[in-house]
């Protein structure tokens, strides 16, 4: 049989983002504003290779939670409970005891059934694929239909789900284009963030409404504000919805602002749930969450029930508001804590990241294929933790640098 064979590079060319980013990355590490080894000297300071103290301003941490004392202790005394770091093999054939007792929690700390992986991109990974055949949606491949700026590392998996079916990129969040793409096919599958790690966030209120009115089903990574934002930190998509149903897949990361480590998958559907669980490759392969994992999970679900989460949570929205003060970006007014100072060019965004590393603010210089090519900036990540001093001092930092360049960011 005479077979044609697919064209090349139709989701992702590695050989041209290498091209084009490769001298960037290597100007970035010359300037030690990247590849930095590190020790921590108190929460969210850190002192690198060449005796340098940094104030973290590009953590993920934004309730600061990783430092937290509750949570470091849940990591030891299960580790010691456990008497071992992990069951190591698959986790659909035996796992720990206490990783059951783990999902259960998450499951009622979020209202949907949870299962964990190893970190959100193995979730995405092992999900998609199996999404794209049709095993979740009545055996019925859905067109995949993915967001041009859903999270960096689904770009890899869009060769995996068009092995399976049709996928599409969408302008970024043009729900126009995404509403034509329903009227043609009775079966869309949306992929996108609901916050986006470069800042900015999915319109969920046209999501619901082409929900509702054409039956699409919604994969969406909350990993930038589960725990951050929604009451007991449920996130954007949880806070959203009344319950997560069969047509509505969420992920998230849990080593971000839920403070513990790997990732999790919320399901409206137990059959799915265990689909998954046999045939999701990457999210269940080899190993599961380590006992330290699970201890620190399991500690940061009870703080997520305490007047002390929710004291964080008003903390950092009021770190974000001070700083939007002080330095207006595109992001301005959003409860999600990145914030994108625009330079342009790679090469201002990397000596701007350099010189601030050198006053001891240690942020991301970030460029393509991250960003566009004419859209490089700093990423700027706040915290609950941060003093307004910090910020202030940083900021006027900042604002120094930029007018020094020509730039004005001020409001």
């Amino acid at each position: 049989m005479n077979q044609t064979a697919l064209p090349p590079h139709r989701f992702s060319n590695y050989r041209k983002v290498i091209s084009l980013a490769d001298q960037d990355w290597q100007n970035t590490h010359a300037g030690k504003a990247a590849g930095l080894n590190v020790v921590v000297k108190s929460p969210n300071v850190l002192v690198d290779q060449y005796g340098r103290t940094l104030h973290h301003f590009c953590t993920s941490s934004y309730l600061g939670l990783d430092y937290h004392p509750t949570l470091l202790d849940g990591a030891m005394t299960t580790l010691w409970e456990a008497g071992t770091l992990r069951v190591a093999n698959s986790k659909n054939r035996c796992k720990l005891e206490i990783l059951d007792q783990y999902e259960s929690q998450l499951s009622e700390l979020f209202g949907a059934s949870c299962l964990s992986a190893l970190s959100c991109s193995a979730a995405s990974s092992g999900i998609l694929p199996l999404l794209a055949s049709g095993a979740l949606t009545g055996n019925r491949p859905p067109v995949m239909v993915f967001d041009k700026q859903a999270h960096y590392s689904m770009t890899p998996i869009k060769a995996a789900c068009a092995d399976e079916t049709q996928v599409i990129t969408c302008p970024h969040n043009d729900m126009d284009f995404l509403e034509d793409v329903c009227k043609r096919h009775a079966n869309v599958t949306y992929v996108a963030d609901s916050a986006y790690s470069m800042g900015g966030m999915a319109d969920l209120d046209s999501l619901m409404y082409l929900k509702q009115r054409h039956g699409l089903f919604l994969y969406l990574d909350d990993s930038h504000a589960l725990s951050a934002v929604g009451p007991c930190g449920i996130g954007l998509v949880r806070s959203r919805i009344q319950a997560v149903d069969e047509r509505t897949l969420i992920v998230a990361s849990l080593a971000k602002s839920f403070g513990a480590s790997g990732g999790l998958a919320m399901f409206g559907s137990e059959r799915h749930k265990t689909l998954v669980q046999r045939y999701g490759g990457p999210s269940n392969w080899s190993q599961s969450l380590n006992s330290a994992a699970i201890g620190a999970g399991m500690a940061s679900i009870r703080l997520h029930r305490s007047a002390e989460f929710s004291a964080l949570q008003e903390r950092l929205q009021a770190n974000i508001r001070l700083f939007d003060s002080l330095i207006r970006t595109e992001q301005y007014a959003s409860p999600m804590a990145i914030r994108l100072v625009h330079c342009g060019e790679a090469a201002l965004a990397t000596r701007i990241a350099v010189e601030l590393a050198e006053l001891g603010y240690f942020t991301s210089a970030v460029f393509f294929p991250v960003v566009p090519q004419d859209k490089a900036a700093i990423r700027i990540t706040l915290r609950a933790d941060m003093t307004p001093e910090v910020i202030h001092s940083f900021c006027d930092r900042v604002i120094d640098l930029l007018l020094a360049h020509g730039r004005d960011t001020r409001p």
